[in-house]
């Protein structure tokens, strides 16, 4: 049995979580976030305290198991508090402007790339070199946060590029004569 799967998630007094047959809503201050989750796990509501099963003994119903507490317990944390990913820009003139649902970007190329947000993700500026992705799906704001960084990644010889706070980028020497 799943280490994770095994944990209780308590349900905070500002979430509410309706389950549906297989489709579970959670609702928050922040937001809405729904799911449809497999037949082979069992999901059990009891006084604002959520716990998850397997639904029988089999090889994939233990594998989803932990999967699935740990979705849900991701998508009550969403609706409650939200999630954020920081990037950061390194190199000269590289800059980044948030113009209401879109993120311009100066990376060097020739010309500026526009990147557009999705639905329920915001992004914000503080400063020209710094960009906050926030929402309440926690993956949709890591993938956010994947395709921005995927327009110029950070190379390995002067560490130009798009990064995430916090990541330490390994450099190369340069070749010598």
């Amino acid at each position: 049995m799943s280490r994770v799967g095994k944990d209780p998630i308590n349900v905070p007094s500002g979430a509410q979580v309706s389950i549906v047959g297989n489709k579970i809503e959670v609702k928050g201050a922040l937001g809405v976030l729904s799911r449809v989750i497999s037949d082979i796990v069992k999901v059990t509501q009891v006084d604002g305290v959520i716990s998850v099963a397997p639904a029988d003994d089999s090889r994939q119903a233990r594998a989803l198991h932990g999967t699935t507490r740990a979705v849900i317990a991701n998508m009550v944390t969403g609706v409650t508090s939200g999630f954020e990913k920081k990037l950061t820009l390194v190199g000269v003139g590289y800059r980044a402007q948030a113009e209401g649902d879109k993120l311009n970007l100066s990376l060097g190329f020739s010309h500026p790339v526009v990147h557009q947000m999705p639905a329920g993700i915001k992004v914000e500026t503080p400063q020209q070199t710094e960009v906050l992705i926030k929402g309440v799906d926690k993956q949709l704001v890591g993938q956010v946060a994947a395709d921005v960084r995927g327009y110029r990644p950070p190379e390995p010889y002067k560490g130009k590029g798009v990064r995430y706070a916090g990541e330490r980028v390994v450099m190369k020497e340069t070749k010598k004569k």
